[in-house]
């Protein structure tokens, strides 16, 4: 079983940055693919970003390329999510999730049905 807690979320101003983090327990995700989800208000849930098991590949929705990025720290069975130059429209519930069945070998594994875990959730807020 696989725990995913994320955190770091908050109110930020238009153009700020925050960091989101995901951490796990219960199993190493080391060798999994894993990858960051937002859903906001009457909306379905989007890809944001994913990252190989290395984290050597990464992967990322046109609409925050440039401005976040996706990381992992193996050795804290923990991932990141870097975001910069923040807009209003990226206000949402970010999603973490892992893909511990392999069902995505390489990069670009952007559908939500990939990941069989995820976590709670954390709320992202850009004010204009």
């Amino acid at each position: 079983q696989v725990q995913l807690v994320e955190s770091g979320g908050g109110l930020v101003q238009a153009g700020g940055s925050l960091r989101v983090s995901c951490a796990a327990s219960g199993r190493t995700l080391r060798y999994y693919a894993m990858a960051w989800f937002r859903q906001a208000p009457g909306k379905e849930r989007e890809f944001v970003a994913a990252v190989t098991w290395s984290g050597g590949s990464t992967s990322y929705a046109d609409s925050v390329k440039g401005r976040f990025t996706i990381s992992r720290d193996n050795a804290k069975n923990t991932m990141y999510l870097q975001m910069n130059s923040l807009k209003p429209e990226d206000t949402a519930v970010y999603y973490c999730g892992a893909d511990t069945e392999y069902v995505c070998s390489g990069p670009g594994c952007s559908r939500a049905f990939i990941y069989n875990y995820w976590g709670q959730g954390t709320q992202v807020t850009v004010s204009s």
